[in-house]
Formats: C-alpha cells, sequence, structure tokens
C-alpha cells in the first residue's frame, strides 16, 4: 500500500504532469526515490526547474491520498500503475501516457478497440444510430471503449451492453464521482 500512496502522492505534487511524471519514474526507477532524491538530483530530469525541485524535495503527500486509497479498495477500484505489468500494452506506447489507471472490472488485453466519442447534447437520431454501430461492433468482438457522459457516449455504451459485448469508460472525474449522475446505473451496468 505504502508504494500506492507515493505513487498517488507524486499525481499531487503541483507542476507534475504525466510526462514529467515518467521522466521522473524513468530517471530514479520508481516514485520513493523521487521522493528521497535531493535538489541536485532532481535537477539532473528533464523538466525540473530549480522551484520545483525545491517543492519535490520538501513535499508532504497529503491525507486525502490514502483516504483516495481507501475509497478505491471500499468501491472495488484496481490501481494500476505504469510500471506494472497488468498496464495495458498499447496505452504504455501513446505520447503522453497516464502513469496510473483506476480500474473498475477486470482489466484485460484487447486487440481489437473502438473509440466512439461525440456530442453531449446528440439527437434522437445520433444516439439510435450511435447504439446500433455500437451493438454491431460488440457482436463482432470489438471492445468499445467511451467517456461515459451524456449523449453519444452512453448511446455507445449502451449499445455494447445491449449486445452483451465489452465496453469501457474512460473517465475524467474522482473516484467517488459518477458524471453526469443521470449514468449512475450506467456506471454500475459497465463494471
Amino acid at each position: 500500500m505504502k508504494s500506492r500512496v507515493q505513487w498517488l502522492g507524486l499525481k499531487t505534487v503541483p507542476g507534475v504532469g504525466n510526462r514529467l511524471f515518467l521522466n521522473l519514474i524513468q530517471h530514479f526507477g520508481g516514485p520513493q526515490r523521487v521522493f528521497s532524491a535531493s535538489k541536485r538530483e532532481l535537477l539532473q530530469v528533464e523538466g525540473v526547474n530549480d522551484r520545483l525541485a525545491s517543492v519535490i524535495e520538501g513535499y508532504k503527500i497529503p491525507k486525502r491520498v490514502e483516504e483516495d486509497l481507501s475509497l478505491a479498495q471500499k468501491n472495488g477500484v484496481g490501481i494500476i500503475t505504469f510500471s506494472d505489468p497488468d498496464y495495458p500494452a498499447l496505452l504504455r506506447h501513446i505520447h503522453d501516457p497516464p502513469p496510473v489507471l483506476y480500474v473498475r472490472g477486470r482489466l484485460r488485453p484487447d486487440s481489437l478497440n473502438i473509440a466512439i466519442v461525440g456530442s453531449r447534447n446528440a439527437t434522437s437520431y445520433g444516439r439510435t444510430v450511435t447504439e446500433r454501430l455500437s451493438d454491431g461492433l460488440a457482436r463482432r468482438g470489438f471492445t468499445v471503449v467511451s467517456g461515459m457522459a451524456r449523449g453519444i457516449d452512453a448511446a455507445a455504451h449502451l449499445g455494447a451492453l445491449a449486445a452483451r459485448g465489452r465496453t469501457i469508460a474512460v473517465m475524467g472525474c474522482g473516484l467517488g464521482t459518477v458524471y453526469p449522475a443521470e449514468n449512475k446505473r450506467l456506471f454500475y451496468e459497465i463494471a
């Protein structure tokens, strides 16, 4: 658990985005070594300036990180870090991969993925076409990936679920938040 606290803690350092996070991990081997590094050592990492090195050197991981971990465990949410063998191989190779993933349900390799996203204010026709398209793709073995927003995203998930297919919701909100609230039932159907 301590390792997870440090991974999540590094995400809370002001000024450390995904790319810099991974630069730090690649340079030091893990967040434990990042937090124990001296300012001089931190300055050797691409993207770290004098001010940021001082922030990292004296940084105290907020209590809310442990609270987030407890909340994740309580809600059946797994945490996968960039260094874990379960981290999705294709995601690992994008330009700016997220260093930490929160996962409900089983994460497994997918070779046939398709992302379907669109308007939150979709027309009835748009939602219907999206559900049909998603249903057809899921029946042919595709995993449908969307963002669980209202409109087209929700229709994409619903179509895949109607076909008893696999769908993944990539969510941009916190652990304790289902957004939009109207998709709460959908959230639990997906996982």
